[in-house]
């Protein structure tokens, strides 16, 4: 759906494929389907190679491990499902999604067209001969539907960062605190390095840092949630340092902010993205969250201790252990805070596991669902690894949670089960 302006207000219109279109892409989205994944391989090898500025956008990580690629290929299959009616998955969130991770970024209007030229260009090397004329031109008015619907979106997030048209996200902040949280799990507060206040973000939001690294790697963007209060006077994000399993490298990003960042230095950031709110409604909150997941949830019950203090909240949080458990030494004074906060751990190793306040549970093992404090009109926010999240929701949608009342916040490509990508 896009806006379109009629008698001075805004109605919305549905986005279709020609008839034509939708026939060929209808017929053509098995092959696609099977072969997304080598489609989107050779497309980013393409632009690459081509465009190998466009590397300083990408996380490294995600292209070596063919997330990107698998998510990319999802994403465009999967759209193409939506107009042609094969699916009946809304599609406007995941849009808003999409859209606020490229704003994030910076991209603009131009690079759709660099994308677009590349993706239809692989789609013909990928399938040979079955790429006709008109199965390129259908397949071209996927893509744009797609890019067009992103474009508006992200001007409209762009202006509502308050940047003109062009203008650049990043902009200069100097961290002027780090505290050890974990050793695996540092925090940085931020300040504008302008010395402007730092702009208010709803909880649930990040912000991307930019750093330039060593060896010829260029640029290397991340995404990290805001941990502390929405229109305090800084802002402050916690990174796991990310260690690399069964050969894979260590995370590129993590490890430079461990191990050369400290107080007085300057690194770029955007402006606050992220289209979930980790406070949405007004009644019972759940928050759940396993592992570095608990950021957004910390950021919820940062900005409730001021503007909502008797909002009852239910924190649950898994963890290895207590002591790998980030940001726990914030909850004594948030419970002081938040006289109806009721906290729930679950660690797998109790043995270190004294509650950080008195009336707090502390459970041996993995989150059950079932076991999880509900009331029956909360609303409820999940961050965490993906199959955690997915077996909580499952969880809460069999207790009778609405589905429209669950909000999660996925770190990197992945989607949760039921969705488009």
């Amino acid at each position: 759906m896009v806006p379109e302006r009629s008698k001075g207000r805004t109605r919305r219109r549905t986005i279709v494929l020609t008839q034509s279109s939708a026939a060929v892409v209808t017929a053509t989205l098995p092959a696609v389907r099977a072969h997304g994944e080598a489609i989107t391989r050779r497309f980013y090898q393409r632009m690459f190679e081509a465009h190998p500025e466009l590397l300083d956008l990408f996380n490294r990580g995600n292209q070596a491990n063919g997330a990107q690629q698998a998510a990319l290929a999802a994403a465009v299959v999967a759209y193409a499902e939506h107009l042609t009616g094969a699916s009946a998955v809304p599609w406007g969130p995941v849009l808003d999604r999409i859209a606020h991770k490229h704003a994030s970024l910076g991209i603009t209007p131009a690079q759709y067209t660099i994308v677009g030229r590349n993706l239809l260009a692989a789609v013909g090397e990928v399938l040979g001969d079955a790429v006709t004329p008109p199965v390129v031109a259908a397949w071209d008015e996927v893509y744009w539907l797609l890019a067009c619907e992103l474009v508006a979106r992200e001007a409209r997030l762009y202006a509502a960062a308050g940047l003109a048209e062009g203008e650049q996200v990043w902009r200069p902040w100097r961290v002027t605190a780090r505290r050890q949280e974990t050793s695996e799990v540092v925090s940085f507060t931020l300040a504008p390095a302008d010395g402007t206040p730092a702009p208010t973000f709803v909880p649930g939001q990040y912000t991307s840092v930019a750093v330039d690294l060593d060896g010829g790697l260029g640029q290397q963007i991340r995404q990290y949630s805001l941990t502390g209060r929405p229109g305090a006077a800084d802002w402050r994000i916690a990174v796991k340092r990310l260690r690399g399993i069964d050969g894979a490298p260590d995370g590129l990003v993590s490890t430079f902010l461990h191990e050369r960042v400290a107080v007085g230095d300057t690194l770029r950031l955007s402006p606050a993205f992220g289209e979930v709110s980790a406070v949405a409604g007004d009644g019972p909150l759940l928050l759940v969250s396993a592992g570095i997941g608990l950021t957004p949830a910390m950021a919820a019950l940062e900005h409730l201790a001021v503007a909502a203090p008797r909002r009852p909240v239910v924190l649950v949080h898994a963890d290895r252990a207590g002591a790998t458990h980030a940001l726990r030494g914030d909850l004594p004074r948030l419970h002081a805070a938040l006289p109806n906060l009721h906290t729930t751990l679950w660690y797998e190793d109790t043995s270190d596991a004294a509650p950080p306040v008195q009336t707090a549970t502390v459970s041996g093992g993995w989150v059950d669902p079932e076991l999880i404090p509900l009331s029956p009109d909360a609303h409820v926010h999940l961050c965490g690894p993906l199959p955690f999240m997915n077996a909580v929701r499952g969880g809460l949608l069999r207790r009778g949670v609405p589905v429209e009342r669950i909000a999660y916040e996925v770190f990197g490509p992945g989607m949760l089960r039921g969705e488009p990508a």
